[in-house]
C-alpha cells in the first residue's frame, strides 16, 4: 500500500475541500493518505505532524502555492520524498499540477507514474565573529538585502573578489530560483536540472555590475560593509529576517540535500517559463 502524505496550505485551500476530495480518490484507490497541514490543523482529517507523516511515504502531495514549498523545502530534506505541488495559489512556478487536472494526475502519481526530478538545494550559513550564529536550507535563493536605503557589499567566489557594489542588496540563488527574484532583478533563466549557482546584484550603482552563473562547486561569500546606522537584513525563501551588521558574512554554497520533485510530464520547463511569465510568440 503506497503511503501518500498531504500538505495542504489552509489558507490557500479554504475549508480543506480540495484536500478532501483528493484524499476521498487516493484512499478509495486503495492508498494509505496522512494529512499534515503546513499551516494550521486539520483535526477532523486526522491531521499528523509532518516528521511522524513523512516516515514510510512513498509520495508528498502540497496543494498550495510556491510558498508552500518554499516552506516545506528544509522541513522534508532528510526524508528525501518525491513532491508534487498543486497550484492553488497564483504564479505557481514550482507547482506542476493546476485544479482542474490534479485529481486525475494524482492517481496517476500515487501508482508510481512519474520521474523523480532532484533539485538543487543551498545552505546559508551567517558567520559573525567567527561563530556561525544563524543557518539554514533553501531551494530558491539567499537574499542579502538593505532596508529603504541602499548598502555596500562585496561578494567573493572562493575567497576572490568577484564585486563590491552599492546598491539595494544580492542575490545568491539556484538554478530553481533562477526564475524568481533573481530573474526580476535582470538575472538570466537557468535550466533547474543544472547545479549553478547565479550572483545577481540588484539596482547596482555601477555600469559593469551584472548577474553572474558559476561553477556548481564555488562557495559565495558576501560581506556587508559600511553600515553604520543603514539596517541590511539576510532572508532564506523570504521566511523572516536575520539582521546583518559589519563584519558579517553570508556563506552560500551547494547543499548535500536536494528537494525530490515528482514530475508527471506534464510540461516542460520551456512551457512553464512562458506560461508563467510570458506568452510565447
Amino acid at each position: 500500500m503506497k503511503r501518500i502524505v498531504l500538505c495542504p496550505n489552509v489558507s490557500r485551500d479554504e475549508g480543506l475541500a480540495f484536500t478532501r476530495k483528493v484524499r476521498t480518490r487516493l484512499m478509495d484507490a486503495g492508498c494509505e493518505v496522512v494529512v499534515s497541514p503546513v499551516y494550521g490543523e486539520a483535526a477532523e482529517l486526522g491531521g499528523m505532524a509532518l516528521s511522524e507523516a513523512l516516515s514510510g511515504a512513498d509520495l508528498l502531495v502540497t496543494p498550495g502555492g510556491d510558498g508552500t514549498i518554499l516552506h516545506l523545502a528544509p522541513l522534508v530534506k532528510e526524508a528525501a520524498v518525491p513532491m508534487v505541488g498543486v497550484n492553488l495559489g497564483h504564479k505557481g512556478f514550482l507547482t506542476e499540477l493546476d485544479r482542474g487536472s490534479a485529481e486525475e494526475k494524482l492517481l496517476d502519481a500515487a501508482a508510481g507514474r512519474y520521474e523523480i526530478v532532484p533539485r538543487m538545494m543551498l545552505d546559508i550559513r551567517l558567520v559573525r565573529d567567527g561563530e556561525v550564529i544563524f543557518a539554514d536550507t533553501a531551494i530558491n535563493e539567499a537574499l542579502i538585502s538593505g532596508i529603504v536605503q541602499n548598502v555596500r557589499l562585496t561578494a567573493l567566489g572562493d575567497g576572490e573578489r568577484i564585486l563590491t557594489f552599492s546598491g539595494d542588496g544580492v542575490i545568491v540563488c539556484s538554478p530553481t530560483g533562477s526564475t524568481a527574484y533573481s530573474m526580476s532583478a535582470g538575472g538570466p533563466l537557468v535550466e533547474p536540472e543544472t547545479e549553478n549557482l547565479i550572483l545577481t546584484p540588484i539596482c547596482a550603482h555601477m555600469l559593469a555590475a551584472r548577474s553572474f552563473v558559476l561553477a556548481p562547486e564555488r562557495v559565495v561569500t558576501v560581506r556587508p560593509q559600511e553600515l553604520e546606522d543603514k539596517r541590511c537584513i539576510l532572508s532564506c525563501d523570504g521566511r523572516g529576517m536575520v539582521d546583518l551588521r559589519d563584519g558579517d558574512e553570508v556563506i552560500v554554497r551547494r547543499s548535500d540535500y536536494k528537494l525530490y520533485f515528482a514530475d508527471l510530464g506534464t510540461k516542460s520547463f520551456y512551457e512553464t517559463a512562458f506560461e508563467k511569465l510570458g506568452e510565447r510568440e
